[in-house]
């Protein structure tokens, strides 16, 4: 045997069993990678573009989410805000109007997406920024909108006999983990003579909230 010919053969098996242990550690690497995906990681990444920007894809239908509620309500949203466990968008429909909402992760029981948003949500996001909205609670924003004294709806899921809870009101105050809402019509300010009552709503029965100005 010509001893090219053996280190040939010997350079040719490492290179095989080099490229083997690659891509097996590329496999294991992959693995960890999407053990560590939160739910806020996929949405985020089903809301992106290509080149991380909002509204993937083209046409009014780009960057929606069809999100089902722990309510068994089922919604479509353009996600435009990432918080810390909350999204916030446009509520898509067949009107004109797009009202912005704000819904926490923990009110979502699933996505509804096809083979491609799958492989869509599981994609890296190199270079993600740490940008400030996305360390933001929910209660931090419940106090900006009681700050700015601003009307609301609050979707709080069902009650026994099924019917929806939907809230019209002002937020009054916001604790660690709910909220207080004074109780009035839609499209008439918060004013003590107009308040129908109040109610303490825990941050867990809260499905969604709407803006309705």
């Amino acid at each position: 045997m010509r001893w090219e010919s053996l280190f040939d053969d010997l350079e040719s098996q490492l290179e095989h069993e080099l490229g083997a242990e690659e891509a097996q550690l590329a496999a294991e690497e992959e693995r960890l990678r999407l053990g560590r995906l939160s739910l806020r990681a996929r949405l985020s990444a089903l809301a992106a573009g290509p080149e991380g920007a909002p509204g993937f894809g083209s046409g009014d239908s780009a960057g929606v989410l069809r999100i089902e509620l722990r309510s068994g309500a089922l919604v479509s949203v353009r996600a435009l805000t990432f918080g810390k466990d909350w999204f916030a968008g446009e509520l898509v429909a067949a009107g004109v109007r797009r009202p912005q909402c704000v819904i926490p992760f923990a009110a979502i029981s699933g996505v509804l997406l096809d083979r491609g948003g799958v492989e869509r949500s599981l994609r890296e996001q190199p270079g993600a920024s740490a940008r400030l909205a996305e360390r933001i609670g929910l209660a931090f924003v419940l106090r900006d909108l009681c700050r700015r004294r601003a009307a609301v709806e609050l979707d709080c899921g069902g009650n026994l006999s099924g019917a929806a809870r939907v809230l019209h009101g002002t937020i009054d105050r916001v604790g660690r983990d709910h909220c207080d809402l004074a109780m009035h019509d839609v499209g008439v300010p918060r004013r003590s003579a107009l308040v129908t009552g109040y109610r303490i709503v825990p941050f867990d029965q809260l499905m969604m909230l709407r803006l309705t100005v």
